[in-house]
């Protein structure tokens, strides 16, 4: 394929686990340049891995939660058409809401939410003037549960479903399509990031990230709206969906409380 004639995609969350698969099967499977992005050191080394698979890769160290960073991804894509938009960088926070630092869970906030629709609201109108692209962003079947000792993780995620639904209809007829991707508990650092290693949810098999990848990756090439990725994770969705959410909340109480995974 001519160099020229490659599609590009941006991804953000990049450096590793869910982010770095996509971007990796954007290169693999579909012939795409890339654009990378993440908070952490390690999107160095990313970005050297992809390109030794054969892609033209551009790669930034920036924090997506304030409008600075977002701004210094924006002003790297320039004027390149962007054909696919993976909006994945997101992270967790454990522990009880009133024990957590505000800084921590604003962050959170700021990252899943802020700078996520902020560089949707950036790099998307170029797309419609194109009459065409696809965003995909990565939520979470955390969305669907009130989540106890997980709080406003879970609360950014209902958001991000909820969004991606609404930006989806809102472009129907102009050529991009919107796609919300909705892992269950997958094996990254996550768990890590979030201290939430003495957990049950922490401390259980999780999925594969590339296959997660993968499921996302074809759902948003297939136009579709959104897909959860695992068996066991379209089961609990499908529980989500008819269970009270006093239940809920405490189910996930029963997954996420501080110490859980030693019991």
């Amino acid at each position: 394929m001519s160099e020229d004639l490659r599609p590009l995609a941006v991804v953000t969350g990049a450096s590793s686990g869910i982010g770095y698969e996509l971007a990796k099967h954007a290169v693999e499977h579909h012939g795409f340049d890339l654009i990378i992005a993440a908070d952490r050191p390690e999107i160095v080394e990313a970005a050297q891995a992809l390109r030794g698979m054969g892609a033209k890769v551009d790669h930034i160290q920036v924090d997506l939660s304030t409008r600075e960073g977002v701004d210094k991804l924006v002003e790297l894509v320039g004027g390149r058409p962007v054909d696919a938009l993976l909006a994945n960088a997101g992270h967790g926070l454990g522990h009880a809401f009133l024990e957590q630092p505000v800084e921590d869970w604003m962050h959170v906030i700021d990252t899943n939410i802020t700078g996520t629709i902020y560089l949707v609201q950036k790099l998307a109108p170029a797309m419609v003037e194109r009459g065409q692209g696809r965003i995909l962003f990565t939520g979470s079947i955390a969305g669907f549960m009130p989540g106890t000792f997980q709080a406003v993780y879970n609360g950014t995620k209902a958001f991000i479903d909820s969004f991606s639904f609404a930006l989806r209809n809102e472009l129907k007829d102009t050529g991009v399509t919107v796609t919300c991707l909705m892992p269950g508990p997958t094996d990254t650092d996550f768990f890590e990031r979030a201290n939430m290693e003495d957990t049950k949810v922490g401390t259980d098999k999780k999925d594969d990230p590339a296959m997660v990848a993968k499921v996302g990756f074809h759902a948003m090439m297939r136009g579709e709206g959104d897909v959860v990725a695992g068996l066991k994770n379209k089961v609990q969705a499908t529980m989500a969906a008819v269970t009270p959410q006093t239940g809920l909340a405490e189910m996930h109480r029963g997954m996420a409380e501080p110490g859980s995974g030693q019991k």
